[in-house]
């Protein structure tokens, strides 16, 4: 996050540049050969995985070192044979990160984060949460007092939206200034009370104790993480995520299995008649939490049924219309799919939509591939 002299704002996909104060320019301007793209418009990245919202400020964007803790995390995730989809509004960071999207915004307070939340949570349907959130009220010296119970209301927020999501609170890394960083471990203080009553009332949040992993000697300006800092940030994240089952799916290229819910219908993508035959063709039907509606990512962008079974493109076909089936599983381009960040699925032999045959919403309507055009039969939701 910026200080009061650096703070600014930057340019979203779906907002408008705001000029950059001076030092915040020449931050940028010093890493931007670094960048495959600053934060401006881009596609959103997806493997199909288990989705997963790095959530804050200018530490969660990485100011100073674009990308932050998220290359390490990515790193760890890659390495450990996790498939994980990092989601949110926002894109940045080096060609070496897997997923530039992120929801972190230099210079916003725990409130202007409470203000966007919901909006966010309902277009990306985060899986987890990563929240580091906080120093701007303290660089800010914004009503510090308010601030636990600012961030005690975002949480209840977070978990409201998204109930099924794990929510992993941290506490902020240290700041040099020690006037600040006084009031950092002040509001530090207040952040395992908050958690802990979150859990006694059957919310899924965790604490992730940030501020011991680093040291003012971590810090390149006396607030963003070095290029080692935020790796350390990495790490943190990375143990807290493992100590969660489900959290970021199972080791060896695969996401847990869960229903796959159109938009407009509310109606799940479902194997008709419950078949294990290969061309039995994909419909929409109640949402019932049987196998043939259960359906799991895997690293190689397929979408698996019954263990063995991928979702394909009949035929590889690629015209408008082309039945979708299962058929064993066999590596080819008709079997991979691509989640989005605006709910569709593409097809990516085919390059079209998963898309729910003439706009129906009744049981038993099929299901097709169709060039995308962002209707509401195209947008679907992990369940």
């Amino acid at each position: 996050m910026l200080t009061l002299t650096e703070e600014s704002g930057r340019h979203s996909r779906r907002g408008a540049w705001k000029p950059w104060l001076a030092a915040a320019l020449l931050a940028m301007t010093m890493t931007a050969i670094s960048l495959v793209t600053g934060a401006g418009t881009a596609a959103a990245e997806s493997n199909g995985g288990v989705r997963v919202m790095p959530l804050g400020d200018s530490i969660t964007e990485g100011t100073q070192v674009p990308g932050g803790y998220r290359i390490g995390l990515w790193q760890r995730l890659a390495s450990g044979r996790y498939t994980v989809d990092f989601v949110g509004s926002q894109f940045n960071g080096p060609g070496g990160l897997g997923d530039h999207d992120h929801e972190g915004h230099p210079g916003w307070r725990i409130d202007q984060i409470d203000a966007n939340i919901t909006g966010w949570l309902r277009t990306y349907t985060p899986r987890t949460v990563l929240l580091h959130i906080g120093t701007n009220d303290v660089l800010q010296n914004f009503n510090l007092s308010g601030a636990p119970n600012r961030l005690s209301t975002l949480i209840d927020r977070i978990t409201a939206t998204v109930p099924n999501a794990d929510v992993f609170v941290a506490t902020i890394i240290p700041l040099s200034n020690s006037g600040q960083e006084s009031a950092a471990r002040t509001f530090n203080a207040a952040i395992p009370g908050i958690v802990q009553s979150k859990v006694n009332s059957g919310k899924r949040v965790y604490l992730v104790d940030m501020h011991s992993k680093l040291t003012t000697s971590d810090l390149i300006d006396g607030i963003h993480p070095t290029a080692g800092g935020y790796d350390k940030m990495a790490a943190a994240w990375y143990a807290a995520l493992q100590s969660v089952s489900g959290s970021i799916g199972q080791p060896g290229g695969t996401s847990s299995a869960g229903a796959i819910r159109g938009v407009a219908s509310n109606r799940c993508l479902d194997v008709t008649g419950v078949s294990q035959t290969n061309g039995a063709q994909l419909q929409i039907w109640d949402c019932n939490g049987q196998a043939n509606q259960q359906w799991t990512s895997t690293g190689s962008s397929e979408l698996r049924v019954y263990g063995n079974k991928c979702l394909d493109v009949n035929g590889g076909g690629t015209a408008d219309g082309t039945a979708v089936i299962i058929w064993d599983c066999n590596g080819q381009n008709n079997q991979k799919w691509r989640f989005n960040s605006d709910g569709s699925i593409t097809a990516v032999g085919a390059n079209k939509c998963l898309d729910i045959s003439g706009y129906g919403t009744a049981n038993g309507t099929k299901v097709q591939i169709w060039t995308c055009h962002g209707g509401t039969n195209q947008k679907w939701t992990r369940v």
